[in-house]
């Protein structure tokens, strides 16, 4: 037999052998649903049903104790000229700039710290310690330290003569305290964000940089910030909405507190109205109101940012 025929025979030909079928590539659809089927029960029981419940109420007058009686738009129309609605969103407002302005400053420097001078782990683990502490426990550690008669801080200011102060009670104390707080319980966990994107800077960038004669301060502001742009980005989107959703802390200090309407921001107006008044319908207007507005301001940060461009690559 030639050489041909026995390769002929050794390989024969799919197409023209009987009963076989040329492989088809693997449809893996059907195993993608399968997977994706727990994850979109949870979204459409947690998140669906109560999104289109909760617009429902938005448009009835409900108080838990009768039928929900439509109203169509009236509770969006009382909504906007109520004035304690308006000046819950500028205190909560206030809050985010004084919140976001300190913790991404101090993350940003610890991010560099870490970055550039060690990167120990232990540093990391302690950093990431207060944003394992539950916020309502953290309300009350910084309460105790803060007390007017007993807390520490102020035993410690009366030593050196500077009098005490009233910082959960005072109008003019209590959110800048508040917010001193929550920076004090999130600036190690966004720290931790902001040094996972400055990892995947190239390093080549710095020797660089160094061998020109470029200095820490210099690099920072020509290489890190402008490389570690998408990561800012998310980081800054990711804390502006949970700093709208501020309430625990608020909730826990404004218990026996004189600071009154300073520090009622959104959530806890929207809170009172729901469980304390039972105007349901009411809240749930200013509960979609709230998204809305959290939706509009992540749309024109991403875009702003420019957050889907990546200087990494």
């Amino acid at each position: 037999m030639r050489a041909e025929e026995r390769s002929q025979v050794a390989e024969p030909s799919d197409t023209g052998a009987p009963g076989r079928e040329r492989a088809r590539p693997r449809d893996d659809r059907r195993a993608a649903w399968l997977f994706l089927i727990p994850a979109l029960t949870g979204f459409v029981v947690f998140f669906g049903y109560p999104t289109v419940r909760g617009f429902w109420y938005s448009l009835t007058d409900y108080n838990l104790l009768s039928a929900p009686a439509f109203v169509g738009g009236d509770n969006y129309a009382q909504l906007v000229r109520d004035p304690q609605f308006w000046h819950s969103l500028a205190v909560t407002v206030y809050y985010v700039v004084l919140n976001i302005g300190s913790q991404m400053l101090l993350a940003l420097v610890l991010a560099a710290l870490m970055h550039r001078l060690t990167r120990s782990v232990m540093l990391r683990a302690m950093l990431l310690l207060p944003w394992l502490v539950p916020n309502v426990t953290v309300g009350l550690i910084w309460i105790w330290l803060l007390d007017a008669d007993l807390g520490f801080v102020n035993h410690l200011l009366k030593a050196l003569d500077l009098g005490t102060v009233g910082f959960f009670v005072s109008p003019d104390w209590a959110m800048p305290t508040i917010a001193m707080v929550n920076t004090w319980a999130y600036t190690g966990y966004t720290a931790l964000l902001l040094y996972a994107g400055m990892l995947q800077i190239p390093g080549h960038l710095y020797e660089s940089a160094a061998l020109d004669g470029a200095g820490e301060l210099r690099m920072f502001r020509s290489i890190t910030l402008p490389m570690l742009r998408p990561v800012l980005a998310l980081v800054l989107v990711v804390s502006l909405i949970g700093s709208f959703q501020i309430f625990d802390t608020v909730a826990v200090a404004s218990k026996g507190s004189g600071a009154g309407s300073a520090i009622r921001v959104i959530y806890y107006f929207i809170y009172q109205q729901a469980f304390q008044y039972f105007h349901m319908g009411y809240a749930s207007a200013a509960a979609l109101a709230l998204a809305l507005v959290l939706g509009v301001l992540t749309v024109v940060q991403m875009r702003l940012l420019r957050a889907s461009r990546s200087d990494l690559a």
